[in-house]
């Protein structure tokens, strides 16, 4: 067992090589920024997103990437912006989300550039292989770090090449091939830039070979190197896996009170710093020696709280041990039911890592696929040949063909000189008949400028007045023109009037809905509640002369309890109870668009987990969209609205963008709109950020923290 949790301990790291993109691609396309000003700010921009990413900025690094995402159409800048959110999830071990944007980037790399595109590839590989190696599946994390080093060798881009040569040693370390994966870590460490990260996961990883081969010694030595170095850079991760290594080192020598305070200390570490994985790995140990010393309740605790994280972060083999481990408490316990349900568990955990791994079929593939692209390619070769040889033979015959033509050109040139002869003498003849006509046409020249210049007196007379009726005929136009701008400017204030007199139809539509409800409210509480509180009353006054009197009292609580439950359910209109959410916010912005020519744009990630949202606070926010909606109407003369819902880490993110006339959001004052839904977002402890200039729009950014207590309930 102890063998399983070394291999798990191994990690990797990443920092450097979302920086490598930002500036080689600077350096292959310097002339060409240089001549695009929009291209140049949004470098700047993601140059300053991967900085905030190395410095543990990651909320300010995840929203100025989303911003790029919705406002640039540059392919570099979308390819930058989805490689920061892919190294954002990674570092949150969020697995499927930075699958998903690492695929995105790899789907927008169309640049024509090939040495910058192989380098982008293998960016995009080391993030493939390393979030499928966090799910369990070696062999495709293997498949992605092969493809990378191919990538990084054909443009001799010596970074990515040791990232994913770090990255391999890994895999081999993982199937239990150490003297390999020894092999190409003592490689990494003979990296010439030295650079820190790669040398000290290198340290960590052979001195956890060495203690798999229970050579202590070494192992130690190589940890305290890297502890030096991890101290030296600050860096939390290697403080934590260093601890950890040590406090299995102990383990493994059956050392167990100095290897508890170390776990302890690594779980510690782990948590505050968001290294969740380093955590599972130090409980799954610590929980291990708890259930070796039969402290099985404590074990127990240990094992759940690690096993909500891999559940939450997908990480598959570590949950099969988890399994295995409860089980093995339930059977201590007698409890067979529970250790049965754990042994199903563990079964589907092992059913999925199956269907999930293909090695075999994608190394079949892999071979014949060479096989066949080599037999083109010979098959390709030959062709070529066969043409050569066709080429020279046919060089050969228009050689000759040449010889014959030049033989015929010669005969041909003696011809023409005797016909040149013939044809100079005519040309004598008729010089000397042109003269005479010569004489003719210019007598006729003259008649004719004597003609034209009687008609050019003649038009000109006529000229001056049509032009004289036609500057009169334009004045009229313009008159007019201005006629029909002023009539269509008073038209559009007509029907932005009659819009505003139907949104107070509508105001007071609902403030009458309001009162007729309150009205009911009032009626229910007087006539059902409070007759059943006043009986109650009376009840309670005889209780010491009727004992029956206390069953009674009982039957009109659960009553009266029952009647306020189903006047607060009636107080949530239907259609929030009766629809998904992200469909009724959809349907709102497409009669939106329907009634007043907008496009309208929507969308909500993920759309299962926002529909789960209590009835309540999705009222509230519907609320504060349709203020949003209305104060983008009323003033910002908007052609297009976008709106999208994010759910990430207990945080719902509102993005609210318009292409109107803007305003100045440092000066404006906040009119009515704004400060009703400051004050929504105030109930519901949320905060709002709002980003507009003139003439360039508006965008808002909301986020509303949520738990558990803010979503539905089967209750």
């Amino acid at each position: 067992m102890f063998h399983i949790l070394r291999k798990i301990i191994l990690i990797s790291f990443l920092s450097f090589s979302y920086i490598l993109i930002a500036q080689e691609k600077d350096k292959s396309s310097n002339h060409r920024l240089k001549t695009n000003t929009l291209e140049l700010q949004e470098k700047k921009i993601t140059d300053e997103a991967f900085n905030l990413l190395n410095h543990n900025e990651d909320k300010k690094a995840y929203k100025t990437a989303h911003l790029l995402l919705n406002k640039s159409k540059i392919k570099r800048t979308l390819i930058n912006a989805n490689l920061i959110l892919a190294h954002y999830f990674n570092n949150k071990s969020s697995i499927d989300s930075s699958l998903f944007y690492t695929n995105q980037a790899l789907k927008f790399n169309v640049i024509d550039n090939d040495s910058l595109r192989n380098r982008l590839y293998a960016v995009g590989y080391n993030l493939l292989a390393i979030n499928n190696r966090k799910k369990g599946l070696l062999d495709e994390s293997k498949k992605w770090h092969l493809k990378g080093i191919e990538a990084s060798q054909k443009h001799k881009e010596t970074e990515l090449y040791y990232t994913h040569l770090h990255g391999l040693a890994l895999i081999y370390s993982d199937l239990g091939d150490y003297t390999n994966a020894l092999k190409l870590f003592k490689q990494c460490l003979d990296y010439k830039k030295q650079d820190p990260e790669i040398i000290l996961g290198s340290y960590i990883n052979i001195s956890d070979i060495y203690s798999e081969w229970k050579e202590f010694d070494k192992s130690n030595s190589y940890l305290h190197k890297a502890k030096i170095l991890s101290e030296k850079n600050n860096n939390y991760q290697g403080k934590a896996v260093v601890c950890i290594s040590l406090a299995t080192n102990y383990q493994l020598q059956n050392k167990i009170k100095e290897a508890i305070p170390l776990f302890n200390e690594t779980i510690k570490i782990a948590d505050k710093n968001e290294l969740p994985q380093i955590a599972i790995i130090a409980r799954l140990n610590l929980g291990k020696i708890l259930l070796d010393q039969n402290k099985l309740d404590e074990a127990k605790i240990i094992f759940t709280s690690a096993l909500d994280d891999t559940v939450k972060l997908g990480y598959l083999n570590e949950q099969n041990q988890i399994y295995n481990y409860l089980k093995d408490i339930s059977i201590a316990q007698n409890d067979y039911k529970t250790a049965y349900h754990f042994t199903n568990k563990s079964s589907e955990i092992k059913d999925s890592i199956a269907h999930l791994q293909k090695d075999k079929e994608i190394n079949e593939l892999e071979i014949k696929y060479k096989t066949w692209q080599n037999e083109k390619e010979i098959k390709v070769l030959q062709v070529e040949n066969k043409a050569k040889i066709l080429e020279l033979k046919n060089n050969e015959e228009t050689l000759a063909y040449l010889n014959l033509q030049k033989e015929i050109n010669q005969k041909k040139n003696e011809n023409k000189i005797l016909s040149l002869h013939n044809i100079s003498q005519k040309k004598a003849s008729e010089i000397t008949s042109l003269k005479k006509d010569q004489l003719l046409k210019t007598a006729e020249i003259n008649s004719e400028k004597q003609t034209k210049k009687i008609t050019f007196i003649s038009f000109t007379a006529l000229l001056i007045p049509i032009i004289g009726l036609l500057f009169l005929y334009y004045q009229r136009l313009k008159t007019q023109r201005l006629l029909n701008q002023n009539e269509k400017e008073i038209s559009e204030q007509k029907i932005i009037s009659l819009v505003k007199d139907q949104e107070l139809k509508l105001i007071k539509a609902a403030v009458k809905g309001q009162d007729k409800a309150r009205t009911k409210i009032a009626k229910e509480l007087h006539d059902s509640i409070g007759g059943n509180l006043a009986a109650i009353k009376l009840q309670l006054n005889s209780i010491s002369t009727k004992p029956d009197t206390v069953e009674n009292i009982q039957k009109q609580l659960d009553e009266t309890y029952q009647q306020v439950r189903d006047l607060s359910h009636n107080l949530i209109p239907e259609k929030f109870s009766q629809n998904n959410f992200s469909n009724l916010l959809e349907e709102y912005l497409k009669n939106l668009a329907g009634i007043n020519n907008l496009k309208t744009s929507f969308s909500a990630y993920p759309k299962t987990k926002i529909d789960l949202i209590a009835d309540n606070l999705q009222m509230e926010i519907y609320k504060i969209i349709q203020e949003l909606v209305t104060n983008t109407l009323k003033h910002a003369k908007a052609t297009t609205i976008d709106l999208q819902l994010n759910y990430i880490e207990d945080n719902l993110n509102i993005l609210f963008e318009d292409n109107g006339i803007g305003f100045d959001s440092q000066k404006k004052e906040g009119g009515i709109g704004f400060k009703n839904i400051h004050s929504r977002l105030s109930t519901i402890s949320s905060s709002m950020e709002i980003d507009s200039m003139l003439k360039r729009g508006t965008i808002i950014n909301i986020d509303i923290p949520l738990n558990n207590s803010h979503f539905k309930t089967n209750t």
